[in-house]
């Protein structure tokens, strides 16, 4: 049963206890996911540097860069040094009192230290143990280090990507890194669920490579229909047409026909072009595919004599999909962001105050929890080590001295 917040608010995952272990972002962007929910996310981080974050991106104070920003939100923070003993005893002794641990060290990282999942879960049997890798805790490849670039281009999502008759290009962001959060999120919610039937916890084994690999869906199964291997379209779709990016008289817009019905729409609502309607080399998806190169050309020289507001207004009061092509700014400021409340600024301790995307997920009865600004290194270690596992302040001051905690 869920319980309320201090403001009497549920939240979907209210009373759940995670223990992070990881950083990057893979991991960290599943656990902010499970603090948005309502989970109680501690963030165990070294006490030197960190998360190795806290140097990427535009620096906001002192440890506090954009990239950590972005993952981090909704947590409270520990600093360990795990190769203390006193320091290995205290995540023992925090995972015992935990729902779920995520971690994303590489293979036998964490078994050196007596916290790998069957010593865990022997002391906790209803801990959820979720490890994040490259390439899965299992098979040849299981002891190399992941990276989201190589991900990318082991995967086949490079060879997808970019220009027709052009390079293989990276999508211009770490993708295979969030989405495989997101399935780390997914996985971690259903073993919640799956432990309510069981009794126990269990050992959730991802990796980015096979993250990336699920991604590739209808492109894959396609594959494996025809036995070829797709091409490079740039902005076009391979299978739907038109579906691509066109130049307008002042700039580019999207066009993305989803069924013959809209495309009909398009010709004679938009474009004013009912020969093209009636075209029967259009008539029909598979006809627009085998004529793609006649129809984006013919489209292209009409989108051409007009401003691309124009385009767009004409394509709304149609009812065919399409969109302008924005920078990140302009989404920051678009008044769609700010209708579903997608950004906000939070207050900061060192910074005075930082600027956070939000959750997404919009909850009729038990929402989200407030974006509240990432932890400092160890902001909340006495009050964790205090409030969870009942340290006297002499004992925490012994640990400090000792160099275990900070």
């Amino acid at each position: 049963m869920a319980e309320k917040d201090a403001g009497g608010t549920v939240r979907p995952l209210q009373g759940i206890r995670v223990l992070d272990l990881s950083r990057v972002l893979a991991g960290p962007s599943c656990t902010m996911m499970l603090a948005d929910l309502g989970a109680d996310v501690i963030k165990v981080e070294n006490p030197g540097a960190g998360d190795d974050t806290r140097s990427w991106g535009t620096e906001v104070a002192p440890r506090q860069s954009s990239y950590y920003l972005s993952a981090n939100r909704n947590k409270r923070d520990i600093a360990l040094d795990f190769t203390r003993p006193e320091a290995q005893g205290i995540v023992r002794d925090l995972a015992g009192t935990s729902d779920v641990l995520v971690e994303n060290f590489k293979l036998g990282g964490l078994d050196r230290f007596g916290l790998d999942y069957t010593a865990l879960s022997a002391l906790n049997p209803r801990l959820i143990y979720c490890s994040i890798s490259g390439y899965g805790r299992t098979g040849p490849a299981a002891a190399r280090p992941g990276y989201d670039f190589v991900a990318q281009a082991e995967a086949g999502l490079m060879s997808i990507n970019g220009e027709e008759g052009g390079p293989p290009l990276k999508v211009g962001y770490a993708t295979v890194d969030l989405m495989t959060g997101m399935y780390a999120g997914q996985s971690v919610l259903a073993a919640l669920i799956a432990r309510e039937k069981t009794g126990r916890g269990q050992h959730i084994d991802l990796a980015l490579y096979d993250c990336a690999v699920a991604t590739l869906s209808y492109l894959a199964t396609g594959v494996m229909a025809s036995g070829r291997a797709p091409t490079r379209y740039g902005n076009a779709h391979p299978d739907v047409v038109p579906y691509e990016l066109f130049p307008a008289a002042d700039g580019s817009l999207v066009v993305a026909i989803g069924n013959d019905t809209q495309f009909r729409k398009f010709c004679l609502q938009v474009l004013e072009r009912p020969d093209m309607a009636e075209d029967p080399r259009y008539g029909s998806n598979p006809q627009r595919v085998k004529h793609r190169p006649d129809l984006s050309a013919a489209i292209a020289a009409v989108l051409k004599q007009r401003p691309r507001a124009a385009w767009l207004k004409a394509m709304e009061a149609a009812g065919v999909p399409g969109g302008e092509v924005r920078t990140v700014p302009e989404v920051l400021a678009a008044p769609e962001t700010a209708a579903r409340g997608m950004v906000c600024r939070v207050p900061h301790p060192t910074a005075g105050s930082v600027g956070l995307l939000a959750s997404p997920m919009k909850f009729s009865d038990t929402p989200v929890r407030p974006p509240e600004a990432p932890p400092l290194i160890g902001q909340h270690t006495d009050e964790v080590l205090t409030e969870r596992l009942g340290l006297s302040a002499a004992r925490i001051a012994e640990l400090r001295r000792l160099g275990a905690v900070a």
